[in-house]
C-alpha cells in the first residue's frame, strides 16, 4: 500500500480558494484511483471527489460539483483538489485515499488512508 500526506488546508473566508495537495510513496502510485474525503465535527464522512489510474475519469460528491476539481500528477506521485467558491459548509478535515486498481465509483472501498488537513472557512 501507499502511505499518503496531505498538505494546504488552513484558514480562508467565504468564496475563497485552496489547492490540498496528497504526497504518496511508493512505485504503484499511477495503477492507484484516488479521492478526497471529508469530515466535519459531529457528521459522518463525506465523499468528496475521486479521479482514475491515468486521470481521465473523475467523480464528485453532489455538494461540491462545480466548485471542486481534483487532479492528479502520476510524475510526482501527486493527487490535488482545487477548492474555489468555499462555503463555511466546507469546514472539516480532508483526507486523501486510495485503492490499487480501484475505481471512482467505488470509493467505499478505498484502503489507504493519509492522516487528513484541517480546511476551515469562515463567514
Amino acid at each position: 500500500q501507499v502511505q499518503l500526506v496531505e498538505s494546504g488546508g488552513g484558514l480562508v473566508q467565504a468564496g475563497g480558494s485552496l489547492r490540498l495537495s496528497c504526497a504518496a510513496s511508493g512505485r504503484s502510485f499511477s495503477s492507484y484511483a484516488m479521492g478526497w474525503f471529508r469530515q466535519a465535527p459531529e457528521k459522518g464522512r463525506e465523499f468528496v471527489a475521486a479521479i482514475g489510474w491515468r486521470g481521465g475519469s473523475t467523480n464528485y460528491g453532489d455538494s461540491v460539483k462545480g466548485r471542486f476539481t481534483i487532479s492528479r500528477d502520476n510524475a510526482k506521485n501527486t493527487v490535488y483538489l482545487q477548492m474555489n467558491s468555499l462555503k463555511p459548509e466546507d469546514t472539516a478535515v480532508y483526507s486523501c485515499a486510495g485503492r490499487l486498481f480501484g475505481s471512482v465509483f467505488t470509493p467505499n472501498e478505498y484502503n489507504s488512508w493519509g492522516q487528513g488537513t484541517q480546511v476551515t472557512v469562515s463567514s
